[in-house]
């Protein structure tokens, strides 16, 4: 194997994928690729119904945990990111949401240059494959492939919460990774002819003939390889044995939001103070190495249903059996879903602009990892406030490549937060007990109709309350003059040569929706910069905003 590449990209995930699709494409430049996982070709990764396996297994997962968090009890949140092909999207549940139009627009307004919607979009559509085929938002011949799902029809309490929604005085929208986010509709995934369409089955596989593409696998990234201020290399552990690789154009990482600012600090870049207590010795201060970390949070507010036509009577080892059966020789069925066939985006409270809460429909009443199934039929969504206002961090304690970095995200530190939970439960117990339900609803299981001041609203908040597994914004894009950016606008570190951050941590502010989708964007867009071909035209399409934003919630 050679030991000098063009580029060197590390992380073979979400957006790593991408990149080495793209910039190894037309053949010119040499692209190696290195991920600390392995294969992605198990059964449970590729069933989209398995999904909860390959999220709670350590051969696929880093299983990174949070700090105790001061303001929800005390207790360690999970954080799992994807230690396999395909990264995070190998275990993810699959959603594709884009975020709202506004949130690029903040972006831009917030100093990443030239990352507003109307630029994004042309990425976004560039990267799709959507089964209705293009139109002005959509695109119809990109390597990732998404779906409406399987089938409404496979259950009615899908429709009956669209109903609900537009009961309770919500629009309904045709497509929210279109012209309008705000409203109740079907929810859109990444699936492909019943298995999941990763990034390492939509991107990587495609491009692993290529003779100019190298695939280094199981691999430790130690540090980056720093000469006179620029990135010149990774040495990185295999079975044991340090290595090196050398790069001619750029290093480029793509851990994810943990993993990138955990290797640039174990690098020396990132903030002094940080990397003294570490015992890492400092090539180059960034203060904001790390820190603006986002999260989005959920709950799962659950109803017994008093009808037989729930997931919880699916669950059972026959049950399983045929699901997994029928998908193996057909690849459909209840086995080629994520279940979250239909969903929400609402805005919590008049004056906001546009959505802020998310809602994913699901017909069982289940943990998101398939744990503490209710006995009998229930139904939850799956729901919390998308725009936090709090901010945490990631952080090396020592030197040692192998070890886990502090995470803490300051969950509900912000009282914005605090009182979004409040509007968040209210307004879904009002949704849910819209007359389209009616037949179905049982009793409410969680929260339970006891808890209704805003005093017990935080309590059992606090005590529920689990990440949506969205982290993000630890390298965020910013102007130059702000000290707390890490990367320039085309995503190139500040102040170190050859050396870019390319994935979900290069957010300046979380979306609204899952991550997934925008971070394939970012990927898209940031391989045209690295080769320095010019940008996609901008798009000029219209974005609906309720009319009334300003006055009403609804």
């Amino acid at each position: 194997m050679a030991d000098k590449f063009d580029y060197i990209i590390v992380g073979a995930g979400s957006a790593g994928c991408v990149l080495a699709n793209r910039l190894s494409e037309d053949g010119r430049y040499s692209v190696a690729l290195l991920e600390a996982g392995g294969s992605d070709k198990s059964i449970f990764i590729q069933m989209p119904t398995a999904l909860s396996y390959p999220m709670n297994t350590a051969r696929y997962n880093w299983q990174f945990h949070s700090e105790p968090e001061p303001h929800l009890d005390n207790r360690v949140l999970d954080c799992p990111r994807g230690k396999v092909l395909g990264g995070s999207s190998s275990i993810n549940g699959m959603v594709y949401v884009r975020g709202h139009a506004c949130d690029f627009d903040q972006w831009e307004a917030e100093g990443a240059e030239g990352w507003n919607y109307q630029n994004c979009l042309p990425y976004f559509r560039r990267a799709e494959q959507w089964k209705d085929g293009a139109d002005d938002y959509r695109g119809g011949d990109g390597p990732l492939a998404t779906c409406a799902g399987n089938d409404m029809r496979l259950n009615p309490l899908y429709q009956a919460f669209i109903d609900a929604g537009e009961q309770a005085g919500y629009p309904t929208t045709e497509d929210y990774n279109g012209q309008q986010q705000e409203g109740f509709g079907t929810m859109h995934m990444t699936v492909k002819d019943g298995v999941r369409w990763s990034t390492a089955n939509a991107y990587l596989r495609p491009a692993l003939s290529r003779p100019n593409l190298t695939l280094i696998s199981q691999v430790l990234c130690r540090r980056i390889l720093l000469e006179d201020g620029r990135a010149v290399g990774i040495e990185y552990e295999r079975n044991g044995k340090v290595s090196q690789l050398k790069a001619n154009q750029e290093v480029i990482l793509a851990a994810g939001a943990i993993g990138s600012p955990q290797l640039l600090q174990l690098s020396g870049i990132g903030p002094a103070e940080v990397l003294q207590q570490a015992g890492v010795e400092l090539k180059h201060e960034l203060p904001g190495v790390g820190e603006n970390l986002q999260d989005h949070l959920e709950v799962y507010f659950q109803y017994h249903c008093s009808q037989p036509i729930t997931l919880n009577s699916k669950l059972d080892p026959i049950s399983k059996g045929l699901i997994g059966t029928r998908w193996l020789l057909f690849k459909d069925g209840l086995g080629a879903t994520n279940h979250f066939e239909s969903c929400a985006f609402i805005r919590s409270r008049a004056g906001l602009k546009w959505p802020d809460i998310q809602y994913h429909f699901l017909p069982a009443a289940m943990r998101y990892d398939g744990g503490k199934a209710i006995p009998g039929h229930g139904f939850q969504v799956h729901v919390g406030p998308n725009k936090p206002k709090s901010r945490g961090y990631v952080r090396i304690t020592s030197a040692d490549p192998a070890g886990k970095p502090s995470i803490r995200f300051n969950y509900l530190q912000d009282e914005q937060d605090r009182i979004d939970w409040r509007a968040c439960i209210r307004l879904t117990r009002e949704i849910l007990q819209q007359p389209a339900m009616a037949s179905y609803r049982g009793d409410e299981i969680q929260p339970g109709m006891a808890v209704q001041s805003d005093e017990q609203i935080d309590a059992w908040v606090r005590a529920n309350v689990e990440s949506a597994y969205h982290p993000s914004c630890t390298c965020k894009i910013g102007a130059d003059d702000d000290p707390m950016a890490v990367l320039d606008a085309d995503c190139r570190v500040r102040g170190v040569n050859a050396l870019r951050v390319v994935d979900s941590s290069v957010f300046p502010t979380i979306t609204n929706g899952n991550l997934n989708a925008p971070t394939i964007m970012v990927a898209e867009r940031a391989a045209d910069l690295i080769l320095g071909k010019p940008a996609l035209p901008a798009a000029n399409v219209p974005v609906w905003i309720h009319p009334e934003y300003q006055t009403t919630q609804r």
